[in-house]
């Protein structure tokens, strides 16, 4: 198939800032062929935004959907591992927005239905198909060569950024009953991870690790694998402030994160050898288009040299769109598997057991 009928699940912040304009710029490569949201209002914009994009009223009908060659799971986290479910029972090709599921039990649950089936299952991890941390990764030391990594997300969230530059239609038409019924379903999931009575802020804290922290964590491991063992984490100022040291034998990597105010975006990841520092930076995904770049810089006995790779404009999002393209076309595997996602998960855990060791 060289043109991909999607069905997206889901139509909240993240469909329309990115991926619905995103695969309506790319009509070569995808049709927006259906729609569906829990609010029958959200998906009744989205669908006269796009025209060609049909109504549907529920996800069963999306999924069964003889006209649907591949579903988007973009919904809210507590909810992917049920429509993940479903897209794989009807035979559908998957993009599932990270993080794959919340807990680990939900991925051990999904594996079988996926490696027994033969479509594409791609989570999307943007930062990890974006030029500089591909060429980061080109041009990494050998791993006896690294002497310390940094990895940090300093972060205003989207609103700031969100209401200066697009216009999202937030829908009103959600029941109090479905709304608590939800928040509960997202507190017993948590509750698998950090407890029944957790200390204050864990539970944000792993809201944390698996929304924003993804995105580092899961590239920390893509360029220098799997640490050998969390030393210390802490989360404080209610779990939107963390660190986390990580042992990798003959360095320690440091990740560190705080949601704050403070109109920026400081996504970065280092990586320190004995005579170069190479440094990826991320900007605000919020806004499209914005920069990411990769800056080297080498010294000698005499002499040093930065080099900036970029700025580099390629959306992220749009990347990795395209990738998901490729594979399904091709019929080849992605680095972002369900299998890979569910590395990130183990790995938020034992951050997880190291602030209750803290607390």
């Amino acid at each position: 198939m060289s043109i991909v009928r999607v069905g997206l699940i889901g139509l909240g912040e993240v469909s329309q800032l990115m991926h619905l304009p995103i695969l309506a710029d790319n009509r070569d490569l995808f049709e927006i062929a259906g729609v569906f949201d829990v609010s029958p209002s959200l998906t009744r914009h989205c669908a006269a935004r796009y025209p060609g994009a049909k109504v549907y009223q529920t996800a069963e009908e999306l999924v069964a959907s003889a006209d649907v060659d591949a579903v988007f799971i973009l919904t809210p986290d507590q909810t992917h591992s049920h429509y993940l479910t479903m897209a794989l029972k009807a035979g559908k090709h998957v993009f599932l927005e990270k993080p794959a599921c919340l807990t680990i039990g939900e991925i051990d649950a999904a594996a079988p239905l996926a490696g027994a089936s033969d479509r594409l299952l791609f989570v999307a991890y943007m930062r990890r198909y974006s030029p500089a941390f591909l060429r980061a990764k080109e041009m990494l030391p050998k791993t006896d060569d690294i002497r310390n990594v940094r990895v940090r997300d300093i972060i205003c969230e989207g609103p700031f950024f969100i209401q200066q530059t697009r216009n999202i239609f937030y829908p009103n038409d959600l029941s109090a009953e479905f709304l608590a019924q939800s928040r509960a379903e997202t507190t017993a999931l948590l509750e698998n991870v950090v407890g029944t009575n957790p200390p204050a802020g864990l539970s944000r804290a792993y809201q944390v690790l698996t929304g924003l922290s993804s995105h580092s964590l899961s590239a920390m491991r893509e360029l220098i694998g799997r640490p050998k063992r969390v030393i210390a984490a802490h989360q404080k100022q209610n779990g939107e402030s963390i660190v986390a040291l990580f042992d990798y034998g003959n360095f320690t990597a440091i990740y560190e994160a705080l949601i704050d105010n403070v109109a920026r975006f400081d996504a970065r990841i280092e990586i320190l050898s004995d005579t170069r520092q190479m440094r990826i930076g991320y900007d605000t995904p919020y806004i499209r288009n914005l920069p990411t770049s990769l800056e080297v810089i080498e010294s000698t006995g005499t002499d040093t040299q930065t080099t900036t790779y970029g700025p580099n404009y390629s959306d992220p999002f749009a990347l990795e769109l395209k990738a998901f393209h490729e594979h399904l076309t091709k019929g080849t595997k992605p680095k972002t598997t369900l299998a890979d996602s569910r590395e990130d998960l183990v790995l938020m855990s034992e951050i997880v057991e190291r602030m209750k060791a803290s607390a």
